[in-house]
C-alpha cells in the first residue's frame, strides 16, 4: 500500500509552495470571490474584478484552470461563448478566502494606523 506524498511548504522544492503562491495572489482571491456559485463569461468576470486587464485575467484563469480550481466551458455558438465556474476543488477555497477578507475589513483601521506610525518614523 503506497502512502500519499508528504508536503511541506517550508521546503523550497515542495509543489505546495506554488499552490500557496497562486491561492495567496490577490487576483485569484478576487476571481474566486467573483465566481462564487455563479458561471460567468470573461467580460462579466472582468467587470466584477475592477481594474484587472484582459491579459492578467486571462493568465489568472489559465493558472486556476490548470490547478483544477476553475472550469472553462466553450459553447459551440456564433459568436463563440466561453463560461467559467469554480470546480468542486475551487469552491473549497471560498470559505478561507472569505475569512481573510473579513480579517482585512475588521483590522484595516489598525493596519492603516500602524502604517502611518511607521511612515512617521522614517
Amino acid at each position: 500500500m503506497s502512502h500519499p506524498p508528504e508536503f511541506d511548504i517550508f521546503t523550497v522544492t515542495c509543489p505546495s509552495r506554488t499552490s500557496l503562491a497562486r491561492i495567496a495572489n490577490k487576483r485569484t482571491a478576487m476571481v474566486v470571490a467573483a465566481l462564487g456559485d455563479d458561471t460567468l463569461r470573461f467580460t462579466e468576470l472582468r467587470a466584477a474584478v475592477a481594474g484587472i486587464s484582459n491579459k492578467v485575467l486571462t493568465v489568472t484563469l489559465r493558472h486556476l484552470e490548470r490547478d483544477g480550481l476553475v472550469a472553462r466551458h466553450v459553447h459551440d455558438e456564433v459568436p463563440p461563448r466561453v463560461d467559467y465556474e469554480l470546480t468542486e476543488l475551487g469552491r473549497t477555497l471560498r470559505a478561507p478566502l472569505e475569512e481573510l477578507g473579513r480579517w482585512a475589513d475588521e483590522h484595516m483601521e489598525r493596519v492603516l494606523a500602524a502604517r502611518e506610525s511607521y511612515d512617521a518614523r522614517l
